[in-house]
């Protein structure tokens, strides 16, 4: 029986962030995507599990998180409402909010209630590493068509992000973490602290990316997610 994926994009992102990592993996396992919009983690989780609500005992699942939806992905491992084979942690921490972290969200709301789109297009930037001009476009376009009001709501929920790191090492599945050399929001030692946390998780540190791995290096993750599902 193949198994179910679940995906669950970060902040700002909607189910097109997955397109070429969906297309690719979609042979393998059913493919269900999540909308993290809920104004907190714990409720982002509830809704990711209702999306599997429909699948029997018998089937697998696999739990693939992306920025904020690992924080989410972690939620859901944290309180479990069925079994899951295996999980993939992608350019995420298990760590709660810090004081930085919380100042720069206060920066970025403030800029995006003064010029979303110009903000937008600084997001874009900071999280890759050196994009052609159609990732630029595509990129800055999921953005805004998620919009201001979401992104709001979404690094509210951030701000309340649970410390899974004692969920991690009572976790009895396979994880693959991944993370881009060049990422600047989640950097790499953030992934290598979760995989250290995980009882035998293995660690990618993917090269020619920054933190949007699952546009700027889709078959990196297409890979990890294959040696889950098979």
């Amino acid at each position: 029986m193949k198994p179910v994926l679940l995906l669950i994009p970060g902040m700002l992102n909607d189910a097109t962030l997955w397109d070429e990592v969906a297309a690719e993996v979609a042979p393998l396992a059913p493919v269900r995507i999540a909308a993290p919009v809920q104004a907190s983690i714990a409720e982002m989780a509830q809704a990711a599990w209702a999306l599997l609500a429909d699948v029997s005992p018998a089937q697998p699942v696999v739990i693939a998180g992306f920025s904020l939806g690992g924080y989410v992905a972690l939620e859901m491992l944290a309180h479990p409402l069925r079994a899951v084979r295996a999980a993939a942690l992608m350019s995420t921490s298990a760590r709660p909010d810090t004081p930085e972290g919380a100042a720069g969200r206060a920066k970025t709301l403030a800029a995006m209630q003064r010029d979303f789109a110009k903000t937008v297009d600084g997001i874009v930037q900071w999280n890759t590493c050196e994009p052609p001009p159609a990732l630029v476009e595509r990129l800055a376009a999921m953005m805004r068509r998620v919009g201001a009001e979401t992104a709001a709501r979404q690094m509210h929920a951030i701000a309340g992000r649970a410390d899974h790191r004692d969920t991690l090492a009572r976790l009895a599945l396979p994880v693959a973490v991944l993370c881009g050399r060049h990422d600047r929001t989640t950097p790499p030692p953030l992934s290598e602290e979760i995989a250290r946390l995980v009882p035998g998780a293995h660690c990618e540190i993917v090269e020619g990316a920054a933190h949007m791995l699952p546009v700027e290096q889709p078959q990196a993750v297409v890979r990890s997610l294959r040696s889950l599902l098979l």
